[in-house]
């Protein structure tokens, strides 16, 4: 059995003082934002006391989704390096970026050769292609095949959006039938969501019809993503039945707000292929009383049952 939280969004704060020409892009869109909103609704302690009910539950491995920082400052970057390393080793902790790690050009360069220890396959491929061409990768845990894929691009002004890419996109197909050749429980690790209609028009995975006509083609077991600070529980096609996909809300926000408090999810999953058991328990802020709490278990079982 492997134990497997999943955490997502921490956009970690306070944003460091920048310098007046990093401001001349985009970043001063994202700056203003974090002023005027992101610093209210994810201020405090949330995510520490996030993190440590997390690891009080002793996972084996952790899958982060994405947008750790805001607005990919260099210092936004370096501190989310430290971050990572309080979660854990890049043994028990894999990340995939997101697009505000991807928020201006060059940006996405920088995050990965920081954290590209947790963010790299377990043959070392990623270090000798610290680009968009070591995506995906693929990091085995027991009978669990993490899959890292970027979705991460720096688009324009109040653009959020993301993309596969047909040559990640063709990757992933011959490495999700590959691993599910070998009878391993997939797990797709995404940013952005790719089921129809996840968020507004200029939030949303471009080439997200793609992606799920490849799953629906080669198959996963799971697809774990972020981006909509929101917790949902989606299916997409595969080609023995229905995909799970699971969203979590923001890894710091605060209790009150619009979107929902932060919040992780523990997947116990055990058995073998056609025959694997998946329990899913999600746990996060409840009220406004910074009291972490279960909020619900699923059975997952069912979806791979032939």
């Amino acid at each position: 059995m492997l134990k497997l939280a999943h955490l997502s969004d921490p956009h970690l704060g306070p944003l460091p003082n920048p310098k007046l020409i990093q401001l001349f892009s985009k970043r001063i869109l994202g700056y203003l934002n974090w002023w005027q909103h992101r610093s209210k609704n994810m201020g405090g302690n949330h995510l520490e006391q996030l993190v440590a009910d997390m690891q009080d539950q002793t996972p084996d491995h952790v899958a982060i989704t994405g947008d750790l920082v805001n607005i990919a400052l260099p210092l936004e970057i370096i501190g989310a390096r430290t971050w990572l390393e309080g979660v854990g080793s890049p043994e028990h902790v894999t990340v995939v970026p997101g697009n505000h790690d991807a928020y201006v050009p060059g940006a996405l360069k920088k995050a990965r050769d920081a954290w590209l220890p947790y963010m790299s396959a377990d043959n070392g491929l990623a270090a000798d292609h610290p680009d968009e061409a070591s995506f995906p990768f693929v990091r085995r845990r027991k009978n669990i095949a993490l899959v890292g894929v970027s979705t991460a691009r720096a688009t324009g002004p109040w653009f959020a959006t993301g993309r596969v890419g047909s040559k990640q996109s063709r990757a992933l197909r011959d490495t999700l039938k590959e691993l599910g050749d070998e009878g391993l429980f997939r797990v797709v690790m995404i940013h952005h969501p790719p089921f129809p209609k996840a968020t507004n028009w200029h939030k949303r995975l471009s080439d997200a019809s793609r992606v799920r006509a490849m799953i629906k083609r080669v198959g996963a077991e799971l697809v774990l993503h972020g981006h909509t600070h929101i917790d949902s529980f989606k299916e997409i096609e595969g080609p023995n039945g229905p995909v799970p996909v699971i969203g979590v809300p923001s890894a710091t926000s605060a209790p009150g707000g619009k979107k929902p408090a932060a919040r992780y999810n523990i997947f116990e999953i055990d058995g073998s292929a056609r025959n694997w058991n998946v329990q899913m328990t999600e746990r996060g802020f409840t009220g406004s009383d910074s009291q972490i709490e279960k909020i619900r278990s699923r059975d997952l079982s069912g979806f791979y049952k032939s």
